[in-house]
């Protein structure tokens, strides 16, 4: 494990209930991140999606692969980029393949596929296990927090 959520808490500005990486096992500067997250049925959202047959939204799938890419590129960045936050810029290609269960355990890896004045754009990959579950091409820069 390179990162536990105490290191990854001190990158993102995410906190309970909307940080979705619980941990980083692999990084390669700039190309590559590994994060992890533990689906639990404690989650807030599988009260109302849905009752009787919780599934994890797919959008905040998106998000968690988001804020994997976040740590990679804000573990690349010069430190005047360090003070600021990401913002999306675009999500294509997203195909949700199979449901993500409380108990199932998402593997997220991201992979660059471009970094040009100050925006990423990055190709992520979610998994269950082996099973391919959710992927997206997403596009994100770093600007100033809104005041």
């Amino acid at each position: 494990m390179l990162m536990d959520v105490n290191d990854i808490m001190k990158i993102l500005p995410h906190r309970y209930p909307f940080l979705l990486v619980d941990r980083i096992v692999e990084l390669e500067h700039g190309k590559r991140c590994v994060g992890l997250k533990n689906v639990t049925i404690n989650e807030p959202f599988f009260q109302g999606h849905f009752p009787g047959h919780p599934v994890m939204p797919g959008v905040l799938i998106i998000e968690a692969m988001a804020q994997v890419a976040g740590i990679m590129a804000y573990q690349a960045s010069d430190d005047t980029t360090k003070k600021k936050v990401s913002y999306f810029m675009s999500i294509d290609s997203a195909k949700f393949r199979k449901p993500v269960f409380p108990g199932d355990q998402l593997r997220i890896e991201i992979e660059t596929t471009m970094n040009r004045r100050g925006i990423w754009g990055v190709n992520g990959k979610a998994y269950v296990g082996d099973t391919l579950v959710t992927e997206a091409a997403l596009k994100a820069t770093f600007a100033d927090a809104a005041a």
